[in-house]
């Protein structure tokens, strides 16, 4: 029974690890790739006062002015503006982003970051700012600590710092003001938006609908569901139905990342070579350079010179063909440039090379 069981086993493995990719590929749910057009974040921005820094704030004239009108708002009255000290309060733009569907009274993180030559905003308080839409409404107001993470001190020439500490944040330190009105939809449809553009992908999504309800694949990003006459007064539970529906998911096309700047490279799993020749070769071209003094004789009634002596040494190491035969892998293609040497600034000469020549297979990204 024991021998029965075990040959069960092996046979239930070979045929799982024998399948291709798209067989045993995993199913995503719909939101987790969509998003319901129209159904969106809105940024918020303000300009605001810093208080209470221990003299990191800025010296920016502007501050000093908005300072000045911040305490006659406040009823206090200062003839100049010069009478506020320096360095206790700096300028600082506020960002902040709404979900949708949110409500007067809710709570949103917002950040601050100077705008003048603050040094940090370290210990400092932001004092009551208006946060507006890009239409000038305004949409909540933020107050509180700010929260920057880091330290930056700076004492006798000599500094320390472990963040940037010119930026900070306030959890939960703005509150909306009004009700954020997002429309679901249109008057008898909704539009699924893909986060990226996949002909295969949407055209799966609306047959996988299609048993809730008709939909349509508009385009390579866009999926356009009629609402049921039963869900037409309850969107909520239409779109809980919705989004809960898996599809399976396509596979990726076949791309290589390249990074110049740090050498980074990275190749899909999916890459295919035509068939090619690569051939690998390094020229090092040495300079050396060694000071010298000529030094005359007694008789000669010269003065001591010193000059240079220059040495130039060329080393050209042996190069390298390897051939790679048509759809070869990225496996085949590692080990062969592995086998020359290839170093990570050789890699990306030769695969841009590979790309012009139409051997490579894949879409060439550069970073």
């Amino acid at each position: 029974m024991k021998k029965l069981f075990t040959t069960i086993l092996l046979i239930i493995n070979m045929v799982v690890w024998g399948m291709p990719a798209q067989a045993i590929q995993a199913k995503v749910r719909i939101m987790d790739i969509t998003h319901i057009k129209g159904v969106r974040e809105n940024q918020l921005v303000g300009y605001g006062i810093v208080v209470g820094l221990p003299g990191t704030g800025d010296n920016s004239r502007s501050t000093q002015i908005t300072n000045k009108m911040l305490l006659r708002n406040l009823g206090t009255v200062i003839e100049q503006e010069n009478y506020i000290q320096k360095g206790a309060a700096a300028a600082v733009i506020v960002t902040a982003t709404v979900p949708p569907f949110s409500k007067n009274g809710d709570k949103i993180d917002v950040t601050c970051s100077a705008i003048a030559d603050a040094k940090s905003l370290e210990g400092g308080v932001l004092v009551q700012t208006i946060l507006k839409a890009p239409n000038g409404e305004a949409v909540a107001v933020a107050q509180g600590p700010l929260t920057v993470g880091g330290i930056n001190k700076i004492a006798g020439g000599s500094s320390a710092r472990t963040a940037i500490t010119t930026s900070g944040r306030i959890p939960g330190g703005a509150i909306i003001e009004r009700d954020i009105y997002t429309e679901i939809g249109d008057e008898d449809s909704i539009t699924l938006s893909l986060d990226k553009s996949d002909y295969t992908l949407v055209s799966r999504i609306a047959q996988a609908i299609e048993p809730l309800a008709h939909a349509q694949a508009v385009d390579g990003s866009s999926v356009r569901v009629q609402i049921p006459q039963r869900f037409m007064n309850d969107r909520v539970t239409f779109l809980s139905l919705l989004e809960n529906i898996e599809v399976s998911p396509t596979l990726e096309r076949a791309k290589v990342v390249v990074n110049e700047r740090t050498g980074t490279v990275v190749i899909g799993a999916d890459v295919k070579l035509l068939p090619a020749a690569v051939a690998h070769g390094n020229i090092t071209v040495t300079v050396s350079t060694s000071n010298d003094v000529s030094q005359p004789n007694s008789f000669a009634n010269g003065a001591t010179v010193g000059f240079e002596n220059s040495e130039i040494e060329i080393s050209k190491a042996p190069g390298s063909l390897i051939q790679m035969p048509a759809n070869s892998n990225l496996n085949d293609l590692v080990t062969a440039l592995n086998a020359i040497g290839v170093a990570p600034i050789d890699l990306i000469s030769i695969l841009q090379a590979l790309k012009k020549s139409g051997s490579l297979q894949a879409e060439l990204i550069v970073i």
